[in-house]
């Protein structure tokens, strides 16, 4: 398996706009395949920062979405919004609470 966490600082006061270009993109993150968890969250110290946190199959599975078109589109649109990307880790998930349920859900 493959994890990222990272961290997106929005354009001050655009964050809103940001996240619902994410959380309404269900549609492509929902077809991804190889794609465990996309978890979109907000920061409570930081009014423009969002953290996301993505577990995949493998890493492969992962920059196989970088291509698909719909995501490239959602870049696309997305990046003007976005002030800069930081605290970006690269991580190897191994379980615990609702991963498991994850991986044992059939597809």
């Amino acid at each position: 398996m493959y994890g990222l966490h990272g961290k997106i600082r929005a354009q001050a006061g655009q964050r809103d706009k940001l996240l619902a270009l994410f959380l309404n993109d269900e549609t492509t993150l929902n077809s991804m395949e190889g794609c465990y968890l996309y978890l979109i969250s907000t920061a409570v110290d930081d009014p423009d920062a969002i953290w996301i946190t993505e577990v995949w199959r493998s890493q492969a599975d992962h920059q196989a979405s970088l291509n698909n078109e719909a995501v490239r589109a959602l870049i696309t649109t997305a990046r003007p919004l976005i002030a800069d990307m930081t605290d970006r880790s690269e991580f190897t998930p191994l379980g615990g609470k609702g991963l498991a349920e994850i991986l044992d859900t059939p597809s």
